[in-house]
């Protein structure tokens, strides 16, 4: 089976850089801007998938409105539940909890904010989304997505053990070309990717 998979990370949202999961902060202004650059050039998806999260599922509607398509809504791309860390910073995570917050950055699949959800748990329902919707919707697809979830799909197609896939660092708006021909064979970089700020 030969096609390709775009994925594609949703833009700048609402409260600056927080460890948000779950929690749902729509886009800023910025943000979408970032998502259309995005997508300059030819758009010749057949399908898209969402997660239902705002700062991606009403992009995914705008652009589904331009191109006539109907975005399908993935509850099992939500991203990753962060549990009591849930749409806290960087920095408030050092002054609450100094060892937590570097054991996480030392090792994050192991290291779990309490109440967080499992990392196996996270990568198993991706993946079988992701295969699922890969062979039931013609291509090309267009994934609208977050970092963990984009993370996990890369690091599987490029055979990497999955604890690795913290270090692959995808961008607000980052967009990744997956190419088919049997098995995923190739990943290109689609959009530019500037580090974040």
């Amino acid at each position: 089976m030969e096609g390709t998979i775009d994925l594609l990370r949703h833009g700048e949202p609402e409260g600056g850089r927080r460890y948000r999961g779950q929690t749902d902060d729509p886009l800023t202004e910025g943000g979408w801007d970032q998502m259309w650059r995005a997508l300059e050039g030819p758009r010749p998806w057949r399908a898209i998938v969402t997660s239902p999260l705002a700062r991606c599922a009403a992009f995914a509607e705008a652009l589904g409105e331009e191109l006539d398509l109907a975005p399908v809504q993935e509850e099992r791309f939500v991203e990753v539940g962060y549990g009591e860390w849930a749409g806290l910073s960087p920095d408030e995570l050092r002054e609450r909890d100094p060892e937590g917050f570097a054991a996480f950055r030392a090792d994050p699949w192991h290291n779990r904010p309490a109440g967080a959800e499992p990392m196996e748990a996270f990568t198993e329902r991706v993946l079988s989304a992701f295969r699922e919707h890969a062979q039931r919707l013609p291509g090309p697809l267009l994934i609208v997505g977050h970092a963990g979830v984009i993370r996990t799909v890369l690091a599987d197609a490029l055979g990497m053990p999955l604890p690795n896939l913290y270090r692959l660092q995808i961008p607000y708006a980052g967009r990744i070309r997956l190419h088919r021909d049997g098995e995923w064979t190739r990943v290109s970089h689609m959009a530019p990717m500037p580090p974040e700020h």
